[in-house]
């Protein structure tokens, strides 16, 4: 599956999750580099989801990103899949 379904496939899961307000960050000359690509709002909580395929790897700007959003106390997880998405928000996968 290429990531962009399966983004699309995190996006449509995560509108079926009560309290929540997600959105696909498009890059670009006037996006933020590094901006890991789906962001979203649970129940009053951060969360920010770098999505790759199984071979797929993080850049360095991107592994930065995500400590810079951990270290202000946000969720920012490298996911692969649906199911990846659902135990992060649950907490049992940070």
């Amino acid at each position: 599956m290429a990531e962009k379904e399966l983004v699309a496939k995190i996006l449509r899961y995560l509108k079926t999750v009560p309290r929540c307000f997600a959105w696909k960050e498009h890059g670009g000359m006037y996006g933020t580099a590094g901006i890991p690509d789906i962001i979203a709002c649970i129940d009053g909580r951060f969360y920010a989801f770098e999505v790759k395929t199984p071979e797929g790897k993080t850049t360095k700007l991107q592994d930065a990103t995500i400590r810079k959003i951990l270290a202000c106390g946000g969720t920012a997880s490298v996911v692969r899949s649906v199911s990846e998405v659902r135990a992060v928000i649950s907490g049992s996968l940070q």
